[in-house]
């Protein structure tokens, strides 16, 4: 009995681990992105995209209409090569909330913005990826963008 309830335990045991390891891949991934992106480092972020990756952003009108804004990659890279290194970014995640299912994975992540030092705004990223190629690739990034109701993750 006693080494069925062994067994029992190291099959859960084990399937926790492989459930966590491609999630801890899918975080690894963003944190890659987040690391290129304050680096400015276009050429590594153009490699972790899919070929037809979307980028959008949901925010409000002045006349407080909810807007949905899309951006090809292409632009999102060019505007953030654009950004002169005398300009302090810095996007600080507050938490990972990460589904896997099998290639594709979907990710959760509230967060501050910072801009040259000072709190810019919050909001929440919705990550989509497909295990392609060996690779977690991004394919659909969608974001809010707020300045009130905010949790800043530390001073600001």
């Amino acid at each position: 009995m006693k080494r069925f309830l062994l067994l029992l335990l190291m099959a859960f045991t084990a399937g926790a681990v492989a459930q966590a390891e491609p999630e801890a891949e899918v975080k690894a991934a963003i944190d890659a992105f987040f690391e290129a992106f304050h680096d400015r480092d276009t050429t590594r972020i153009r490699e972790m995209l899919a070929a037809d990756m979307v980028l959008q952003s949901v925010g409000l009108s002045r006349e407080g209409e909810v807007v949905l804004r899309k951006e090809a990659a292409g632009d999102f890279l060019a505007s953030l090569a654009g950004i002169p290194d005398s300009v302090a970014i810095e996007e600080r995640l507050l938490e990972y909330h990460i589904q896997v299912d099998g290639p594709m994975a979907h990710a959760w992540t509230p967060y501050a913005f910072y801009l040259r030092g000072g709190f810019s705004h919050c909001g929440v990223n919705s990550f989509h990826f497909v295990r392609m190629e060996g690779r977690w690739r991004l394919v659909s990034l969608i974001d809010t963008r707020r300045r009130e109701g905010c949790e800043t993750g530390g001073e600001g």
